[in-house]
């Protein structure tokens, strides 16, 4: 494993994604940022951090002729990953929100950021970033928001938080390269936010509905008894579940 430690980055996964277009950096690379000024989520989203008070940080894994079809459970095992590291530290009832925002009950303590590496029509590997509020306590105009510190009263070594983390990333991604799909995906289900609870959601039109999560789609897709008695399945541009 080979960690770089930078003090401020716009990025860690565009510092990561820029290494990777020259050349295939060491599996388990890791870059660790203080501060990021342009921090990324899904979809276009910026990261709000305080400087030097969270984890933000890049894992570059490789994964060579890896079957893109199944990239979702890429997602799943990172999600599940940071979980295990966090319930170590006994952070309280934590969830993933689909597709894989960490959540400690209703409250968003960390956003995960996915970007695969394809050359010469193969996959290479992926740049996972993700972004975890460890000793920040306030956060302006983001009521969903939470950190580590706020949910228990403890400070936290982020160090010691990012190796708990890269452990069990090593530990998932064995379970992802053995073809171990089926386990991968019965503990993300699991673990999934508002599973089997009657929910809203808002589609592409802004109108709102009912449903209750059952599972996802091997591709990742999002699968919803809706109130007309079919299951139905959902991409992520195309369903917001709605708090």
């Amino acid at each position: 494993m080979y960690i770089i430690k930078l003090n401020a980055i716009d990025s860690t996964n565009t510092y990561l994604k820029a290494m990777t277009s020259v050349t295939l950096p060491k599996d388990f690379t890791v870059v660790v940022a203080e501060q990021q000024t342009e921090g990324r989520g899904q979809m276009g989203t910026n990261w709000q951090s305080e400087q030097g008070k969270n984890l933000t940080a890049s894992v570059f894994k490789a994964l060579k002729g890896f079957n893109i079809e199944r990239q979702f459970y890429i997602s799943m095992a990172v999600s599940l990953a940071v979980c295990k590291a966090l319930i170590s530290l006994q952070i309280p009832q934590l969830r993933i929100k689909w597709p894989n925002d960490i959540l400690s009950a209703n409250k968003k303590i960390c956003g995960i950021l996915i970007e695969n590496v394809i050359k010469h029509n193969q996959f290479q590997g992926s740049v996972i970033g993700f972004g975890l509020n460890v000793n920040q306590k306030h956060f302006n105009n983001l009521p969903q928001a939470s950190s580590l510190t706020l949910l228990t009263g403890n400070l936290y070594n982020k160090d010691e938080v990012l190796s708990k983390i890269l452990t069990e990333l090593q530990y998932y991604f064995k379970l992802l390269e053995s073809k171990n799909y089926k386990e991968l995906k019965a503990q993300y289900e699991a673990h999934l936010f508002r599973k089997d609870k009657p929910s809203t959601f808002k589609n592409t039109s802004n109108e709102t509905f009912s449903g209750i999560i059952k599972g996802v789609e091997d591709n990742g897709k999002l699968k919803v008894w809706t109130e007309n008695d079919i299951v139905k399945t959902f991409d992520l541009k195309e369903i917001t579940l709605l708090y």
